[in-house]
Parts: C-alpha cells; sequence; structure tokens
C-alpha cells in the first residue's frame, strides 16, 4: 500500500492506496474517482504495512483510502464502517475524518 501524509491548515491528510490502483479512474455508476499521483503518490509517499497504515490513521484528521486491501485494513482496524464504504468497479473507497 501507499502511504501519504501531509499536514494542512485543517491538521494531518492521510492518503492510503493499494499500488496496483494508483494512475487508475474508477465509476460507480454514480460517482467516479481517480487515483492521481499528485494526491496519493508522489516524492511524500512510501510503501507502508497494515500496521503502519493503521497508525497513520489513527494520527490523521482527514483521510482517503482507496482500494480492497487498504479499505480492509481501516475496516479491521476498527477505523471505517463497512457500511460506509463506496464500491467503485473492482475497488473500494472510504473516507474517515475526525471531528
Amino acid at each position: 500500500m501507499l502511504l501519504r501524509e501531509r499536514e494542512t491548515k485543517e491538521g494531518l491528510l492521510v492518503s492510503v492506496c493499494d499500488t496496483d490502483c494508483l494512475g487508475e479512474t474508477y465509476d460507480n455508476g454514480t460517482a467516479t474517482i481517480t487515483v492521481t499521483e499528485s494526491f496519493y503518490g508522489g516524492p511524500d509517499a512510501v510503501e507502508a504495512t497494515a500496521e503502519e497504515v493503521v497508525a497513520a490513521l489513527g494520527r490523521a484528521q482527514v483521510a482517503n483510502v482507496v482500494g480492497t486491501e487498504a479499505v480492509g485494513v481501516a475496516v479491521d482496524a476498527g477505523l471505517v464502517d463497512e457500511e460506509t464504504v463506496l464500491e467503485f468497479e473492482e475497488t473500494r473507497h472510504a473516507q474517515l475524518l475526525w471531528l
């Protein structure tokens, strides 16, 4: 999985995606999501283990997660409710916001 963390004025923004999702566009008939290099990749992105992803999501104020593996890690850790996960063709997407 690719993990990217960056500080914003709203707090820590974390983006995570399965590596095979990078550069792909997915559609579910209602919405489209593009997993761009500029948001999910780039020089600040690192390959991460499930434990590293969970730790980063726990620190995040906002997170975007794309990919079957990445979303599964967030759900299994109890950070994302399975019922809020969006299905996009052969992948999944979840957002996390701590208030």
